[in-house]
């Protein structure tokens, strides 16, 4: 599965976030070990790489690849729960702390994965299958401006109000289940030339909102700048504005000494700068990257260092 993942902006991702060899790193985003892979090569013996994924089919996989690697500890858990990984394994700061938002090309190709609108598949889109809620549920059940909110709010999408109109006449008829009868559904009102753009839109908007996935990155950040060692960096690929924004604006805050309104003569707000940003502009993926890997596109480096 792991063989046709090609992981983005990898050797940047680690020069950024490798400042001491034999340091302490943290990968949020395992996935199927591509950028953990990197960062094993370039740590010495003597430094230690916590990684962690919810998807447990990476999981599973990644677990076999590095079973014999001995400065590895590998979890079966959310990005988000990198204090409780922490406090698991003794450590009081880490290094560096890398997350790579994107799916893997292994969730977008595997129909079984439920996350792709090109194949049938069950409307399913949960990274973690312990979670209740899935797309087939929302589509069915939930109130037609609540279904338009979601696609507009986490999609970005403008046709929200058509699409969740017709998605609420079709489910009356019968029942939306898969990946493909929500595709034509949406194919009915959206012209051929958009409908590509559109479908992306409409199942980013279910996998962020069923996933929770802005919730859990902003607190997936807040807990890493804590965690974070002085000198330390924090790297982070994001592919979609609304992720992008959310770490823009958090390394930015954290970037600042003060947050009293500017009239103010004196501060008093007493807020503490704890990062440094590096990356004053994303860093994007080159044109040749692109070429080999499409899926790269979209994607944005931004990093800063805990000062």
């Amino acid at each position: 599965m792991g063989d046709f993942h090609t992981p983005v902006l990898l050797n940047e991702s680690i020069d950024y976030l490798i400042t001491n060899k034999s340091g302490i790193y943290f990968d949020g985003t395992l996935g199927f070990g591509g950028h953990s892979s990197k960062i094993l090569d370039t740590i010495n013996s003597d430094g230690l790489l916590v990684s962690t994924d919810v998807d447990l089919d990476a999981f599973n996989y990644s677990k076999s690849k590095f079973e014999k690697i001995q400065n590895m500890k590998l979890y079966n858990f959310n990005f988000s729960k990198i204090k409780i990984i922490a406090k698991l394994e003794s450590i009081k700061a880490f290094s560096g702390i890398f997350a790579d938002l994107g799916i893997s090309s292994h969730q977008i190709d595997d129909p079984a994965s439920g996350f792709t609108f090109r194949q049938e598949a069950e409307l399913d889109l949960r990274m973690n299958k312990t979670i209740k809620l899935t797309a087939a549920e929302i589509v069915n059940t939930f109130a037609e401006d609540e279904i338009s909110n979601i696609i507009f709010k986490y999609g970005e999408e403008r046709k929200s109000r058509k699409i969740a109109k017709k998605i609420c006449e079709k489910r009356k008829v019968s029942p939306i289940k898969t990946t493909i009868n929500l595709s034509e559904i949406i194919s009915e009102i959206v012209p051929e030339r958009f409908l590509s753009k559109t479908l992306s839109r409409v199942f980013q908007a279910l996998r962020i909102y069923i996933n929770q996935e802005l919730e859990v990155l902003k607190k997936f950040l807040d807990d890493s700048v804590d965690l974070l060692a002085e000198g330390g960096m924090i790297v982070v690929l994001t592919y979609h504005s609304l992720e992008d924004r959310i770490v823009k604006e958090k390394f930015k805050y954290e970037s600042l000494s003060c947050v009293c309104p500017k009239d103010y003569p004196v501060c008093q707000c007493n807020k503490e700068q704890r990062l440094k940003i590096i990356t004053r502009k994303p860093v994007y993926p080159t044109a040749e990257e692109i070429s080999h890997n499409r899926r790269a596109r979209s994607a944005k480096l931004r990093a800063a260092v805990r000062v």
